[in-house]
């Protein structure tokens, strides 16, 4: 499956959120969401990522885009992540990979030869009507969060 595209309606979900509780998609409607799909927490890459995402929030939210990471982790996982590295990104967890599936994340991947199932990392700019204005696939996370900026300034 070749994933979701610009101009498709981005799936809604509800999933559980770091710190508790849990988070809609479909209630950011009506402001830009940058979702953002990643591996796994505390690996370097998407320490990085997630670090780079924070480090640049406020400029984000002075443009109102809600930022939301999502990874198959738990709720547990994603807290001490973000206490550790003193994250301010919402992370949303997807343990049954059914939103992952949804996005076309949830793909074959291959190291050293051993095939294995993992997240692609993914970006989707969800403009504020729901519909997905941007995909990045196969995120290079140097450089990644400064071309979400710009596309989000362009909406």
């Amino acid at each position: 499956m070749a994933g979701l595209d610009k101009d498709d309606e981005a799936p809604d979900f509800e999933l559980p959120r770091d710190g508790g509780g849990s988070l809609r998609l479909s209630e950011l409607r009506g402001k830009p969401v940058v979702l953002y799909f990643y591996p796994k927490d505390d690996t370097s890459g998407c320490t990085a990522q997630a670090i780079d995402f924070t480090a640049r929030k406020a400029e984000f939210d002075a443009l109102g885009v809600a930022i939301v990471g999502m990874s198959p982790d738990s709720q547990k996982s994603h807290d001490k992540f973000k206490a550790k590295h003193g994250l301010a990104i919402d992370l949303v967890s997807d343990p049954e990979k059914k939103v992952l599936e949804a996005y076309g994340v949830w793909v074959e991947k291959s190291m050293y030869g051993r095939k294995y199932m993992g997240v692609e990392r993914t970006t989707f700019l969800i403009a504020p009507d729901g519909r997905i204005a941007q995909v990045w696939r196969k995120v290079k996370v140097p450089g990644h969060v400064d071309a979400v900026l710009e596309a989000a300034k362009a909406l």
